[in-house]
């Protein structure tokens, strides 16, 4: 079939006539010709793809749901982190459906962010109130690699500490993600009883983690416990639910350093186990080591409030190997809809939730335990698990007849885990399955815990948390917020090493039907077939594209997908008795999640010299890698390179590893130059991540969620992450066995849709409108990398050095004048500083490419201005940008050029405007006066 029916038709931005013109205004005739002169010979590959032939949208669909039918969804009472919850349908449709909140990119430009901003410091506040901690982040990846980064802040107060102890009625996957994390670091972790664990005796004690309530669902009274942990001079991890938090005591209140968990239960489909926004908080002195992103409150130029990411702990990994962290992302999307759940809910809203499932828990215990059953548990909020000598089996059996799962224990006890999901009908049903035929319902003021467990303290008492309780105000409320922001559906973002390409409504349609949203991973495996399949055929894909043996889904985001690949090489190097090979080479130009997961796997961090192209130095690798010698263990290495080039020497490179017995890791956030054309397989690589969330589309939600798969070579595939429970497993790097499994049906669906013939026709788009764009801006900017005939790969560098020099205007004032022209900035400062790093994707019309070229080009005007003297060096359109409406309209008009020049630099702009929000953010003011909170804004403002 043709490339240009049907959906790639869509996909692809420029095609027939247009596409024609861009090839010949770079001086080919064919685009083949093109690709030829810009992609290496020694690693083009001319074979097509072993991919099912494209589908149409529709066909696709139909097939996806057939293979999704084979799932069953059964209503689930297994819990362990994982529980049934109705999505307010307002928070359905205007954010997990909407483009307008999934397609926006990470919030670094504040002024173009401010609805997602205000959405994440809500749900920050959220987490601090329910903990009862001094801060949060704005969301993890999920509960269990929660639970690792808080044990990497831990050791990070007492760096000697040697030993962390982990309560056996912890969350087994959490437990799993937790030893995996500590064994490359040389880390103990003791298992067992929190009630007989003594912390004075235990050297080396840095931290402890217990479950609040615990896995059995008891709930514990952890006072004395932490008491003592703190006398070892110790740090306290709790891992809570935050539903149960809305009636059971703060963490905080009782003494624990840092809290973890997941905010799924607050609206977030199951979604087969992700993606889901897990949370961390920690009391006030750890503050300055909280890895991920922390959003905080600055004011602007008119002194108006703002929110803006905090640098100082906005990204741990630009520590580089110095890091105790490689987070670099976040689960942006999931935490605004656990955020708006708790918005439109409010705080009397969320406890009666609580109280209601709370009550079915107690209907059913009270009823069973009249009937002779005994609870393991005395104390619970939603969980049980119950004594059955010899008849788990059978009440197994007879629950899934009924169309429940319960959870799954031993032959002697069965648990039973209620949620929001849960009717009067559901507890009638499972009391017949435990033969007891007259409910005894629990006094209406009681509840099965200590008196000591119960929450005294208030709870979001922010005013965004009373506000929206109508569902007209709470949609008003949310279409205000998207409206702050740029995204997608607005214009081309057009960020070097970031791919916003276009996440097709088709491929998106799919995460709302129940067979994907509503499994829970543990459901049985007979129960999960359709899912099975769809992961299966992905896999296979992803490993076909990129020429590699296996691809393992579990790690949910590219930084995990990174240390994964690491810890197999390591793996792999031990198997084979090399446990000296700790030596990683890296290029100096890396991103800086480079040496910090190298750093957690247990490698040490060689930098590798670059020469003046961006090209790796071959003749320093070639003399480190044999310094390293029997101690070398990798290369990390990403390709194209940082730079926007194809390395012609990178078989040599990858050779040079081998030859000194080493392994070779591809970094894949630059895949869109590659699939179709050449593979890490066929250029050398032994394992490579993918960033779905890039190349294979997954929508990048505002900074979450990811999808950082990695794919192996032959050697590595007995190293990939196994799953808690499974036999001869290698240890987990996410929660979840397939990690964010849900948004996985979007790759699948296009590659579906895409087939051999339109990936590798993406690609080539990518390559020409990169081209197309280089060679329209460097005239003006020059493009500060090439490869074979001045080409570049997908995306290209712009070099505003020189004009900064001559006119004071830096980068960051060229990102804040791009706004006025309604677009967000490329890819700042990076990996060269006073850069601007482009990558316009292959789904973007050569119409948005020239309204974006002649923004930049006219931008490039405004500094002329100022470099001839006829704009003031300091008062001038580019250092006061961006303009507001408020701004503009204002009677205090004062600056040396006009409100048109500010507001309507071009004419395309009189048709449709874009307004940032707020003027330019104060970052250092910010820094300098860190508020996390929306409580408490009266003693900002006094401030």
């Amino acid at each position: 079939m043709s490339v240009y029916t049907d959906f790639c038709s869509r996909h692809v931005g420029v095609h027939g006539e247009t596409r024609q013109q861009m090839i010949e205004s770079l001086g080919y005739e064919r685009i083949v010709d093109l690709i030829a002169d810009a992609v290496p010979a020694e690693i083009r590959e001319e074979k097509e793809m072993d991919l099912p032939a494209a589908l149409s949208e529709s066909d696709a669909l139909d097939l996806l749901n057939m293979l999704m039918d084979q799932n069953e969804v059964v209503k689930s009472f297994i819990g362990q982190g994982y529980y049934g919850t109705k999505v307010p349908a307002v928070i359905q449709r205007n954010v997990l459906e909407n483009p307008g909140w999934y397609t926006a990119y990470t919030p670094y430009q504040s002024e173009i962010a401010q609805g997602r901003l205000e959405a994440l410091l809500n749900f920050q506040t959220l987490i601090t109130d329910l903990t009862g901690l001094d801060l949060a982040n704005s969301s993890l990846l999920d509960e269990a690699t929660a639970a690792a980064e808080a044990v990497a802040l831990a050791r990070s107060t007492k760096p000697k500490g040697t030993t962390v102890f982990v309560s056996d009625k912890v969350f087994p996957q959490t437990i799993d993600v937790v030893k995996n994390r500590c064994e490359p670091l040389d880390l103990k972790v003791i298992v067992g009883d929190w009630k007989s664990f003594d912390p004075s005796s235990c050297d080396g004690l840095f931290a402890t983690i217990v479950q609040y309530p615990d896995a059995d669902g008891s709930v514990e009274d952890y006072t004395a416990f932490h008491e003592s942990v703190h006398a070892a001079k110790a740090t306290t991890i709790v891992a809570a639910d935050i539903l149960a938090l809305t009636v059971l005591t703060a963490p905080g209140e009782f003494g624990t350093d840092i809290a973890v968990g997941s905010s799924q239960r607050f609206g977030v489909p199951l979604g087969f186990g992700g993606p889901h926004a897990g949370y961390i908080a920690c009391i006030d002195k750890l503050k300055r080591k909280l890895p991920g992103r922390i959003i905080g409150v600055s004011i602007d130029q008119q002194g108006n409030k703002g929110y803006r990411l905090a640098l100082q702990t906005r990204e741990q990994h630009i520590r580089r190997d110095k890091a105790t962290s490689n987070i670099c992302t976040a689960q942006v999307l999931l935490a605004v809809m656990a955020s708006m759940y708790a918005v439109y809910h409010g705080p009397d809203g969320l406890r009666n939730i609580a109280y209601n499932v709370h009550y079915m828990a107690q209907a059913f215990a009270s009823s069973i335990c009249a009937n002779g059953y005994e609870l393991v548990n005395e104390s619970f909020f939603d969980t049980l698990t119950i004594n059955t000598p010899g008849k788990a089996e059978d009440l197994h059996e007879q629950a899934l007849a009924a169309g429940y799962n319960l959870r799954r224990i031993d032959a002697d006890h069965v648990g039973i885990a209620f949620d929001e999901t849960t009717v009067t009908d559901d507890v009638v049903t499972l009391l017949a399955i435990f033969g007891v035929e007259e409910p005894v319902l629990p006094g209406e003021d009681e509840v099965a815990w200590d008196e000591v467990n119960e929450r005294t303290s208030d709870f979001c008492t922010a005013e965004v948390f009373h506000s929206y309780r109508s569902e007209t105000e709470m949609l008003r409320y949310l279409a205000r917020l998207e409206k702050r922001d740029l995204a997608l559906n607005e214009s081309m973002i057009a960020l070097g090493s970031c791919t916003m390409k276009l996440n097709a409504t088709s491929e998106m349609i799919p995460l709302s039907w129940p067979t994907v949203s509503n499994m829970h991973p543990f459901a049985p495996e007979d129960q999960t077939h359709g899912y099975l399949d769809m992961l299966d055929s992905l896999s296979d894909w992803l490993a076909e594209i990129t020429g590699f043996a296996a691809v393992s889904l579990q790690p949910n985001a590219g930084s995990q997908g990174e240390y994964a690949g690491l810890l197999a090489i390591r793996r792999y190097h031990h198997a084979n008795d090399d446990k000296q090979r700790i030596d990683c080479l890296i290029p100096t130009s890396a991103h800086g999640t480079n040496p910090a997961s190298s750093v957690m796997a247990g490698f040490k961090v060689i930098p590798v010299k670059c020469d003046e192209q961006g090209n790796i130095d071959v003749a320093d690798l070639k003399a480190k890698a044999e310094k390293s010698g029997e101690n070398l263990g990798c290369l990390m290495v990403t390709y194209p390179s940082t730079h926007g080039v194809y390395e012609s020497t990178i078989k040599e490179i990858c050779q040079i590893i081998h030859d000194n017995g080493g392994q070779v890791y591809m970094d894949g956030a630059n895949m869109n130059a590659q699939v179709g054309l050449t593979s890490p397989g066929a250029i050398g690589a032994d394992v490579c991540h993918l960033n779905l969330h890039k190349t294979f589309c997954i929508p990048h939600g505002g900074g979450g969620p990811g999808v950082g798969p990695i794919g192996v070579a032959e050697q590595l595939v007995p190293y990939l992450p196994g799953h808690v429970g499974e036999e001869n497993k290698v240890g987990a790097v996410s929660a979840a066995a397939y990690g964010s499994a849900s948004i996985n049906v979007i790759s699948w669906m296009y590659i579906a849709m895409m087939g051999s013939e339109g990936l590798t026709e993406a690609t080539k788009i990518a390559i020409l409108n990169a081209n197309y764009v280089a060679k329209r801006l460097n005239e003006f900017y020059p493009v500060l990398y090439t490869g074979n005939k001045g080409l570049v790969a997908h995306e290209c560098i712009i070099d505003l050095r020189p004009l900064s020099a001559d006119s004071g205007i830096t980068v960051e004032d060229v990102s804040k004048r791009l706004m006025d022209y309604g677009y967000h900035s490329p890819t700042m400062s990076f990996p060269v500083t006073g850069t601007l790093m482009i990558e316009p994707t292959e789904s973007e019309s050569k119409q948005e490419l020239d309204r974006f070229c002649d923004a930049l080009i006219n931008i490039h005007g405004e500094i002329q201005e100022v470099i001839d003297g006829t704009a003031d060096k300091e008062n001038n359109v580019l250092k006061l940008a961006p303009h507001t409406a408020q701004i503009v309209i204002s009677d205090a008009w004062d600056r040396p050029y006009s409100r048109e020049k500010a507001a309507y630099p071009v004419d395309s702009l009189r048709s449709h405007k874009f307004w940032p929000y707020i003027g330019r953010i104060d970052n250092v003011y910010g820094d300098r006066n860190l508020v996390c909170s929306c409580a408490g804004m009266e003693e900002y403002g006094d401030a």
